[in-house]
């Protein structure tokens, strides 16, 4: 099992959503299970697209943008299909318009 992390533009996060449910690694197994995710607004260091997206955080004392990062759980093979959905739909022209990580899940225990 792996766990996707990404980081995105706050104007890319609904296309990158829906992306991700169009992708065919995105269905239920048998069992009717779904991909667990998750979606945060987190303070980070993107290049802002625009003005609107610059911030300044008194907190860390630098200029800011809110972007969003998310977290997704699923099984080795449906890693190349997700971070292919994740890096279609998160584009913005830029050099660097977000992040993508893949960390090995060493233990995931459903709560019943």
């Amino acid at each position: 099992m792996k766990e996707i992390k990404a980081y995105v533009h706050a104007s890319r996060i609904a296309d990158v959503i829906a992306a991700l449910k169009d992708s065919p690694a995105w269905g239920g197994d048998r069992l009717g299970r779904r991909h667990n995710l998750a979606v945060y607004v987190v303070k980070g260091s993107l290049l802002a697209l625009d003005s609107d997206e610059k911030h300044y955080s008194m907190d860390l004392g630098d200029e800011i943008v809110n972007e969003y990062k998310l977290e997704l759980l699923c099984e080795d093979g449906e890693v190349e299909a997700l971070t292919a959905a994740l890096t279609a739909a998160a584009r913005t022209g830029q050099a660097v318009a977000g992040w993508i990580t893949v960390i090995e899940v060493v233990s995931a225990t459903p709560i019943h």
